[in-house]
């Protein structure tokens, strides 16, 4: 009788699961095009948790989300649909509109994610600037190193994040998909290459007394006759010009100033 009594009240308090019970306890995954090729993306109810391509998507989701008591602790299962503005934003390279799950990751790592979230599709910017943007101008290392395992490339944009020298860096969908993604964007490879080999990191326009990085689009518009190339934010500072305040230039961790 007792136990009657125990089921009947667990009986009672039984309620409709809410609507979004599933995404709670599950992911769901799907396939989608990308500048790169075909792509599978994960995400929860809280937002896209995890961005790969095809090979091995299950295997290594299960390995990077495999936490107890979380949804991504299960296998994602397939959805017919991807999530909205998912498509739009890989197109566009574009995504602050699509939410992220970043749950589980250090705050230190959902911070440098989101900094590198905000560089513009065309530009790039060295780990030094995300690190001095979280206020932290030593931790270029740390940042890279963040940005080394990103869960959800293309929708952080980790390949528009760049190494001291200027020159991209390895890509967590490999080197090759990181510069056909900047090459898609519109950055040109060859000149940011020209540049770094003779030591400018830096363009400032004598014109508006501005320097920026040179992927800036302040920058690509200051024409040769007007245009002068700095090694060190130092220098283009000693010579009387102020920081953009678009891109704002930080000092490159390795290079003086």
């Amino acid at each position: 009788m007792t136990e009657d009594r125990l089921l009947a009240g667990l009986a009672a308090l039984a309620a409709d699961a809410p609507d979004e019970l599933f995404e709670r306890v599950a992911a769901r995954w799907v396939a989608v095009p990308s500048a790169v090729g075909e792509l599978r993306v994960a995400w929860t109810g809280r937002g896209v948790a995890y961005v790969r391509g095809a090979e091995g998507f299950a295997r290594a989701f299960r390995a990077r989300f495999a936490r107890p008591l979380l949804p991504a602790a299960r296998p994602p299962l397939p959805a017919a649909r991807p999530p909205a503005g998912l498509l739009p934003a890989l197109r566009t390279g574009r995504s602050s509109g699509v939410r992220l799950d970043l749950d589980g990751l250090s705050a230190f790592r959902r911070e440098v994610l989101e900094a590198a979230r905000t560089i513009p599709r065309g530009e790039v910017r060295p780990h030094s600037w995300i690190a001095a943007r979280l206020g932290r101008p030593t931790a270029a290392r740390a940042v890279a190193a963040a940005l080394a395992d990103n869960p959800v490339p293309l929708l952080v944009p980790c390949h528009r994040v760049v190494g001291a020298d200027g020159r991209p860096g390895e890509h967590v969908l490999g080197a090759a998909a990181g510069e056909r993604l900047l090459l898609a964007e519109g950055v040109d490879l060859e000149r940011l290459r020209r540049l770094t080999g003779q030591g400018v990191f830096y363009l400032a326009s004598d014109t508006t007394g501005v320097v920026c990085f040179p992927t800036c689009h302040n920058a690509r518009r200051i024409t040769p006759a007007h245009r002068h190339g700095f090694r060190t934010l130092a220098q283009a500072r000693a010579a009387g010009y102020r920081p953009c305040r678009t891109c704002r230039p930080a000092p490159a961790q390795g290079l003086v100033g």
